[in-house]
C-alpha cells in the first residue's frame, strides 16, 4: 500500500495515533576506540605509557572489540605518541581483541613490524591541500605508497585498512567530489585494502552523504568492509551515525570523552572533537543495535581519561545523565538538585 491512497490514509483512524514507522537498522555494529591515538594526540602533554595500557586494560573490561592504539609518525611529529612500540608491547593480547594504528607513509609501516598489530591503518585525503599541510605529499603521491604499505601489512599478518580524511567536505573548497572518494577506494582496493572508513575530517557531513557514499561504496564493491569516522562540530554526528546504521556500516569510530580530532578550522572547543564513545553506547543501546560493550564499565574509561588528560568530558551521557540514572533516582533526589523547587509548572 502507498502512502496518500485510499488503501493507507495519512490520517489516524478514529481519532488514534498514526501508526509508527519503523526504523530498519542493522543488528549489531562494531565500534572502533581512537580516543589512545586520535584523542591523545590532541592532548599537549604526553600521557605515560603506564596510564595508556591501563585505558587499553578498561577498554577490554568493557567489551571493546578494536582499538586503534597508536601511531606510527614521525615521534618528532606526535611526541604524545612516541611510545608505540612500548604500549603495543606492553597490552594484553586477549582472544577477540584487535589492535590497529595508524602508518601515515611506508617508514611508519615498516617501523610498526614486529609489532603485533591486527590491522595497520594508511591515511589518504580527498584534498590536495589537506594532504599537503597534512601528511607534507599530494593526493597522488600518498596513493602511489599504498601497495608497498599494503605488502609490508600482509608480511607481518596483518590487513590493511585505508581511511579517507575530507571525505565529506573540505576547508575552503566544500563537498567533497563524489568521484573523487571513490577514485581513492578503488586505489585502497587494488592495493589490498580489506577496510576503508569516511573520515569527516572537519566535522562537516550530514546524513544524506554518509548514506549516500556508504551505499555508493557498497555498490562497487560489496566485499569491502566500511566505517565512519566522525566529528561533533556541527551536531550531525548521532544523525549521521544513523545514517550509517540505516544504510548498513561494517564499524564506527569514537573516542573516549570526545576529545581529539578537527583541527583544521577554529571553534569553540566544545564542539569540536570526535563523536564521543560514551554518546554512541547510549545512542546504539537506546535504539536496540548491539556493540557488545558495556555503557557502565565503560565509565571507567571515561574516569581515567579525564583525570590523566585533565579534558572536560564533551559527551551528553557524563554530562546530562543516563536513561537508567533517571529512573533509578528519586523525586527527593530530583528536587533536592532545585532547592525543592520546581522550575516550571
Amino acid at each position: 500500500m502507498t502512502p496518500g491512497t485510499p488503501d493507507a490514509p495519512d490520517t489516524p483512524a478514529e481519532g488514534g495515533p498514526a501508526p509508527a514507522a519503523a526504523l530498519t537498522l542493522q543488528d549489531s555494529v562494531t565500534l572502533v576506540e581512537v580516543g589512545l591515538r586520535d584523542g591523545l594526540q590532541s592532548v599537549e602533554q604526553t600521557i605515560p605509557t603506564e596510564v595508556k595500557v591501563d585505558l587499553v586494560h578498561r577498554l577490554i573490561e568493557a567489551g571493546v572489540r578494536e582499538i586503534e592504539v597508536a601511531s606510527f609518525a614521525h615521534p618528532k611529529v606526535l611526541p604524545q605518541l612516541a611510545d608505540a612500540e612500548a604500549v603495543l608491547a606492553a597490552v594484553p593480547r586477549v582472544d577477540g581483541v584487535r589492535y590497529r594504528a595508524l602508518v601515515p607513509n611506508l617508514k611508519g609501516a615498516l617501523r610498526a613490524a614486529g609489532c603485533g598489530l591486527d590491522h595497520l591503518v594508511a591515511l589518504t585525503c580527498c584534498d590536495e591541500d589537506v594532504s599537503r599541510l597534512n601528511q607534507g605529499r599530494g593526493v597522488e603521491e600518498v596513493l602511489a605508497e599504498l601497495p608497498a604499505i599494503g605488502a609490508a601489512a600482509r608480511r607481518e599478518g596483518a590487513t590493511l585498512v585505508v581511511g579517507i580524511a575530507m571525505a565529506f567536505f573540505a576547508p575552503c573548497v566544500g563537498p567533497t567530489d563524489p568521484t573523487a572518494r571513490m577514485e581513492i577506494i578503488g586505489r585502497a582496493v587494488d592495493a589490498g585494502a580489506t577496510g576503508v572508513y569516511f573520515g569527516d575530517t572537519v566535522g562537516m557531513s550530514n546524513p544524506v552523504q554518509v548514506a549516500e557514499a556508504l551505499a555508493a561504496a557498497r555498490q562497487r564493491f560489496p566485499g569491502l568492509e566500511l566505517g565512519l569516522h566522525l566529528h561533533a562540530r556541527n551536531g550531525f554526528a548521532l544523525a549521521n551515525a544513523l545514517a550509517a546504521l540505516q544504510t548498513g556500516v561494517d564499524w564506527l569510530e569514537s573516542a573516549f570523552c570526545g576529545i581529539g580530532g578537527d583541527l583544521w578550522f577554529p571553534g569553540e572547543p566544545d564542539v569540536l572533537g570526535n563523536l564521543p564513545t560514551e554518546d554512541i553506547l547510549a545512542f546504539t543501546d537506546a535504539i536496540g543495535v548491539s556493540t557488545g560493550v558495556d555503557a557502565e564499565r565503560y565509565t571507567r574509561v571515561s574516569e581515567l581519561a579525564r583525570e590523566a588528560t585533565g579534558r572536560d568530558p564533551l559527551d551528553h551521557r557524563t554530562r546530562g545523565g543516563s536513561a537508567r540514572g533517571m529512573v533509578d533516582t528519586t523525586w527527593k533526589e530530583i528536587m533536592s538538585g532545585f532547592g525543592g523547587v520546581t522550575t516550571t509548572r
